[in-house]
């Protein structure tokens, strides 16, 4: 039992150090995460200042600052508070045999690096994208989703406005998805993390981007803008546009939708006013049955 308690406390230690080192410069540039937010994050903002696609939405939208203190909450608050946890099971599952590399079907490290990243990146968010569909799928989950779906003016802030349990959901595939790339992230993955945020904050700006015939690869704003619509198309109850960084999956298993790209699109569910509009109501939201969209 020590053991486990002493994985415990040594990786909330560890995360917690990491980050406050990352808030004082003390990591490296190009792995920064804390700064490099805070950076990607304002400059897009700034790009939706310049090139607004919806003009009369209001520079500080509608809970801007809620959505802008989950971008700190969820990518280094919880984070910490969850690392610990993550090392116990990790710790566990070594103790009774289950590795990293048990479950490998593919060794990255007989690959140049480009490829490396390239199929970590592929693996990782066809992943997420499985993992979404999930969340609008079960009901269970969609209790907690339906934070992020809760927000009804579009911007790059909402992008990380979601529930922490979807953290706690996210994690476990995810590792599922390196463990059969062998057990490993490349070591240069901190291009495809700092890559999936950039493009989830442009997914949500308020910015029209269609990345023209790129658009059948990369997720876009035009297209994600229409998985937070309101009314959706009767084939698709459970939802549209699941995509994460890419629209490939999308396209390829059918879920694709977009009827026109004006930006005039009435967000929410139906049933969205019974979630809590602060932050500590959102805490605690999904823990009991509310009234569903289905």
């Amino acid at each position: 039992m020590e053991k486990y308690m002493d994985s415990f406390l040594r990786a909330i230690e560890g995360t917690a150090s990491w980050t406050w080192k990352s808030i004082i410069f003390e990591v490296p540039w190009y792995t920064n995460y804390f700064w490099g937010i805070v950076v990607l994050s304002v400059a897009v903002w700034l790009l939706e200042i310049l090139f607004p696609w919806r003009k009369d939405q209001a520079v500080f939208r509608k809970d801007f600052w809620l959505d802008a203190f989950y971008i700190f909450f969820n990518f280094f608050i919880f984070a910490i508070v969850i690392s610990g946890f993550y090392k116990l099971l990790e710790t566990l599952f070594l103790d009774v045999g289950i590795s990293m590399d048990g479950l490998a079907i593919v060794d990255l490290t007989s690959l140049p690096s480009w490829a490396q990243l390239l199929i970590f990146f592929l693996v990782l968010d066809f992943v997420q994208w499985f993992t979404h569909v999930l969340l609008h799928r079960y009901e269970f989950l969609w209790q907690f989703h339906k934070i992020h779906h809760s927000v009804k003016e579009m911007g790059f802030a909402a992008h990380m406005r979601y529930h922490w349990m979807e953290n706690v959901l996210y994690k476990p595939l995810k590792t599922f998805g390196v463990m059969i790339l062998g057990g490993f992230e490349p070591e240069q993955a901190y291009i495809v993390h700092f890559s999936a945020i950039a493009i989830g904050h442009l997914n949500h700006a308020n910015i029209k981007i269609t990345w023209g015939p790129l658009k059948y690869l990369l997720n876009n704003s035009v297209m994600h803008l229409y998985h937070h619509a309101y009314a959706l198309p009767e084939n698709h109850r459970y939802g549209v546009n699941f995509g994460i960084s890419l629209s490939l999956w999308d396209y390829l298993f059918k879920t694709d939708f977009i009827p026109e790209d004006s930006g005039k699109v009435p967000l929410g569910f139906e049933g969205d006013d019974e979630v809590p509009k602060h932050f500590w109501g959102q805490l605690l939201y999904g823990f009991r049955k509310h009234r569903s969209k289905k």
